[in-house]
Formats: structure tokens, sequence, C-alpha cells
């Protein structure tokens, strides 16, 4: 199965990152750059999440309702004159539930690998979760996930298509930061340093956006 980033490069990909710049009022790289941290940040989150039960259970009824994947049929309409209000409201309560406590926490660290203030990685995130739960419940609906297991094995399969060792515990670290900036230092020398000439995500984000 193809990885979440991969549907980042791909036509929808570019249509999401161009209206998400669009309406948050940022550089289209940039933005993509965000994306390309911050969806499988949210992902591994959500399957975190889905490790109990009850997690798997509320996933699984969100995706099979609101988030089946049908905002993703006019993106076109979506973004032309701005976000509905609704959507960056339900964007706003994915977070929190995904997120929970940490959701400042891994706002702040995308800031700081990224160079772009908080509150408009805020913003972005904001738009682009019931994108992401839009993605997941179209994958849910083609693979008739049906219980707990389906759901953790939807999300590894779109974590694990492109997520090589240091990519994974980037992510690991941005979710189990404490906000004091060193966790944040750590991880952006390890994927901006020597890690870039093996790939990871300096190296994926370079590829990608074009970016240095």
């Amino acid at each position: 199965m193809a990885g979440i980033l991969d549907l980042l490069n791909s036509d929808l990909g570019k249509t999401i990152i161009s209206g998400v710049a669009g309406q948050t009022g940022q550089d289209e790289s940039k933005t993509g750059s965000v994306l390309t941290m911050a969806l499988p940040v949210l992902m591994q989150a959500m399957k975190r999440n889905s490790a109990t039960p009850q997690g798997a259970e509320g996933l699984l009824s969100a995706l099979n309702g609101k988030h089946d994947g049908s905002i993703l049929d006019n993106l076109g309409g979506l973004f032309s004159g701005g976000v509905d209000d609704n959507v960056l409201n339900d964007g706003g309560k994915i977070l929190g539930h995904v997120l929970g406590g940490k959701q400042q926490h891994v706002e702040n660290a995308l800031s700081q690998k990224s160079g772009m203030d908080a509150g408009s990685i805020a913003q972005i995130l904001k738009v682009a979760a019931p994108i992401l739960m839009g993605v997941l419940g179209k994958q849910s609906r083609q693979q008739n996930v049906s219980n707990s297991s389906g759901i953790e094995g939807l999300l590894g399969g779109l974590l694990g298509g492109n997520s090589p060792k240091q990519e994974q515990s980037f992510i690991e670290s941005i979710l189990d930061a404490d906000g004091d900036g060193s966790v944040v230092d750590d991880v952006a020398g390890m994927v901006l340093g020597g890690n870039k000439k093996k790939g990871g995500l300096g190296g994926l984000l370079g590829g990608l956006f074009g970016g240095k």
C-alpha cells in the first residue's frame, strides 16, 4: 500500500497542499514541508490511540460516519472562497482528540523544525486534520475495515509505506516532546544532519518539495 507521503506527492496531494497554503496564507513549499512532517505525526498519534479497543472503536465509527472520505470528492469546492468554519471547528476537535494535551508541544515542535510560527502551524493542522480523516475513511471503505485490528493495519500500512527507522523515531520524538525544546533540537540535528544522505525525513522533504 502506498504511504501517506506518496499521497502528498500525488495530484490529490498537490491539490491539498495548494488549498491549505491558500487558506492559511502560507508559501506552498513550506506548507508542503509542514504537512510532510505533520501527517505522519497525526497518524502515529491515531495509531497509539487506537491501540485500546475504545480508541479503535471511536476511530472506526468516525470513519464510518462523518469522515467517510466524501470530503475528498469536492476539494476544489472546499478550498474555493475559504474553508468553511464547520470544517475548521471539526479539525480543532480532531486534533484535540488525537493529540490531547500534547497538541501545543506538537505544534511548537513542528514550528521549530519548519521555521513557521506555531499559530500558522495550528491553522494548517486544523485544515489538514479533516482531510486526513477523509483519506483514512476512503481507504477504510476500500479495504472493508470493520474492526480494531483492521484499523491498526490501515494506519500501519499508510505509515509503513515510507517510514525508515530514523523517521519513526522522529515522529515518536515529536509526540513525546515535553516542550522544553531539547528533544526538538536533537531531532532536528538527527533529521537535518548526517541522515540526509541516506534519505530519512530530511532527504525526503528535499526530494518532495525541492527544499534545501
